[in-house]
């Protein structure tokens, strides 16, 4: 795969509403072309500690931030006629379906690829299947790990080296 847009979300609890932020990464002819990253005011508003221990973001970094469909407004040109691509797609794609729900949004049902489940059948000898640990398999340092931006770059470059 040569043209996709990589994304990862992060939440502020276990509501698949609650993204906080995200990071994308848009990838043509397999070549990184552009990166988006935005915090966003979370819906419920509020953070759990588990959420906020995870990825280090709690209220004072997201009650100025925009709401999701604002944040997505400026994603979805970048992203557009591009399959989307995460690491655990069943969390990014239902997190993504139920913030266009709770707006209101028309969901356009993006094609959506999962590096997890490839690199599970393409390296069934790893520890685990977690994204630092494929990303390292495939040749790529994840310094920043659970910041939605460099999850998304990583992701990126996982799906050039495997899909």
């Amino acid at each position: 795969m040569k043209d996709f847009a990589a994304i990862d979300f992060e939440t502020a609890n276990t509501v698949r509403t609650s993204v906080c932020s995200v990071g994308i990464v848009v990838v043509r002819n397999g070549q990184i072309t552009d990166t988006f990253y935005s915090l966003i005011q979370p819906e419920p508003n509020y953070y759990n500690y588990r959420c906020s221990q995870v990825h280090g973001l709690c209220h004072k970094d997201t009650d100025d931030a925009p709401v999701f469909p604002k944040v997505w407004a400026q994603i979805e040109p970048l992203i557009k006629g591009l399959p989307l691509v995460a690491h655990n797609r069943p969390f990014d794609e239902s997190c993504l379906k139920a913030v266009f729900r709770i707006y209101q949004m028309d969901y356009p049902d993006y094609d959506f690829y999962d590096t997890l489940c490839v690199a599970r059948r393409k390296f069934p000898y790893l520890e685990n299947h977690k994204l630092d640990t494929v990303a390292a398999e495939c040749g790529y340092d994840l310094k920043r790990h659970h910041h939605a931006l460099a999850d998304a770059e990583a992701c990126a470059w996982i799906a050039r080296e495997i899909l």
